[in-house]
């Protein structure tokens, strides 16, 4: 009996020390996004409506506006609005196409795989920003060659509000992936849900005082505008994204955890 217990105990030492870790396996995240084909397709989407922005500005704006800085933020609002789509493929896929039951065959501990999607999730928001230098840097020199003002000047609270942005943009995809762990019907709610809390915020007017906190077009307007974020202002943002980030993360994560796989 005692040979037995050690030998036992052996090879849960044994299996714990193989164990993948959690880094390793939020690369194998950013594998799947990048090997599914709607992972590829949106990626190329998101590029080209980034190089469709730097063209309009190139044509439309005057030349001592098209700086780098300027050139920078136009990429934001697409990168912004498509990426979260990303991170709600990053947990569907895995209900929708059936691999959830490999996944966590390979990786019981359910909530190891949750902490590497959001791992994925951060460092595709990341490389979202360089995606975002490159193509500024690539339309600003193309404002040199046309007579822009060609200045490349970037403010460091520009581009730590930009990380922030968009980090918090994959985590509403996430989160609302894990809510509803179908892809429809996740895409539908993120596009729709904060749009019609928008409309009513606008149009209701004992709503507009909550719209101030709890409406992202609003909280995250003056980081689309390059501007510093006061105390305030950093405040009504945290509280939209407790509401439309984390009680749906919340929510999602106990569904992941308890929903059986078929």
């Amino acid at each position: 009996m005692t040979t037995e217990l050690i030998a036992d105990a052996a090879t849960v030492q044994t299996r714990a020390a193989t164990r993948p870790s959690v880094a390793r396996l939020a690369v194998v995240e950013l594998r799947k996004l990048l090997d599914t084909r709607a992972g590829r397709w949106l990626l190329v989407t998101i590029g080209l409506a980034c190089g469709v922005i730097a063209g309009v500005q190139l044509a439309v704006l005057d030349a001592p506006v098209q700086t780098f800085q300027t050139f920078f933020l136009g990429t934001l609002i697409p990168i912004g609005l498509l990426l979260p789509v990303l991170g709600i493929l990053a947990v569907t896929s895995e209900w929708s196409q059936r691999t959830a039951l490999s996944t966590f065959a390979l990786v019981p501990q359910r909530h190891r795989v949750l902490a590497a999607k959001l791992l994925a999730g951060a460092a595709a928001a990341i490389a979202s920003v360089a995606a975002s230098v490159v193509i500024a840097a690539l339309a600003n020199l193309a404002a040199l060659a046309t007579g822009g003002a060609g200045d490349w000047r970037l403010d460091l609270a520009v581009l730590g509000n930009t990380v922030v942005f968009q980090l918090i943009n994959v985590a509403m995809g996430l989160a609302f992936g894990m809510a509803a762990l179908n892809t429809p019907l996740a895409i539908v709610a993120y596009f729709v849900l904060p749009t019609v809390w928008n409309v009513l915020g606008a149009m209701v007017g004992w709503l507009a005082d909550a719209a101030r906190w709890l409406d992202f077009t609003l909280t995250m307007e003056p980081m689309l505008n390059g501007a510093t974020l006061t105390a305030g202002q950093w405040a009504q943002l945290g509280t939209t994204t407790a509401v439309w980030v984390l009680l749906p993360m919340a929510v999602g994560a106990v569904r992941v955890l308890r929903t059986e796989v078929g």
